[in-house]
């Protein structure tokens, strides 16, 4: 499995899947065209973007590309590196028919074709998974931040003093933290936000 430090944006949950069996990364799925609505994935993507750069990879059908092109008219700052996949024809083996285009989408693709894509956009990270010491269910846990009383509300509060959007669960909180802090610098900040907070 490949490390790639910045998070990647895909249409839907199966290509999610698709890539979480070959590289390690933060994966947020857009929904299909829910993008245009959905405020608090938008600020996630945006946040993402200015923080640790964003890997655009969508289905190279017109709808893919049309929500490429809304999602870099939302981010204003920050690195964006977009991924194309070939135009391939075929089905998904989990759909009954053919795409309106009648194209692969990104969960079509093979590991191999996938590969060759990120790495003609250069966005290979030089180190490989096994992240040193990242912050685990348990330090949230021993921060009051999940699993006990009020702790959805202590993470929301600290989630909103982070910048990251409000509505987000305690694994994706985990995900979008690892994802931007090292241990240390993630435990110090909660614990000085939280001390502030009582």
């Amino acid at each position: 499995m490949i490390k790639i430090d910045k998070a990647i944006i895909v249409e839907g949950k199966y290509d999610k899947i698709t890539l979480s069996n070959l590289v390690e990364a933060v994966i947020i799925p857009t929904n299909g065209f829910s993008v245009y609505k959905d405020r608090e994935t938008a600020e996630l993507i945006k946040l993402f973007a200015k923080k640790t750069g964003i890997i655009i990879l969508t289905d190279s059908d017109s709808a893919g590309l049309q929500i490429r092109s809304r999602l870099r008219s939302i981010i204003n700052e920050g690195e964006v590196i977009n991924v194309f996949i070939p135009e391939i024809r075929g089905k998904e083996k989990r759909k009954r028919a053919f795409s309106k285009q009648g194209l692969l989408g990104v969960e079509g693709m093979t590991k191999e074709i996938l590969l060759e894509a990120f790495e003609r956009a250069g966005v290979f990270a030089e180190e490989r998974v096994g992240k040193t010491d990242p912050v685990t269910k348990a330090d949230l846990l021993d921060l009051g931040l999940c699993g006990g009383e009020n702790s959805a509300v202590k993470r929301r509060m600290l989630q909103k003093k982070l910048g990251f959007p409000s509505g987000l669960s305690a694994n994706m909180f985990l995900e979008a933290v690892n994802a931007m802090y090292s241990r240390e610098e993630f435990l110090h900040k909660s614990q000085n936000i939280l001390g502030e907070l009582k």
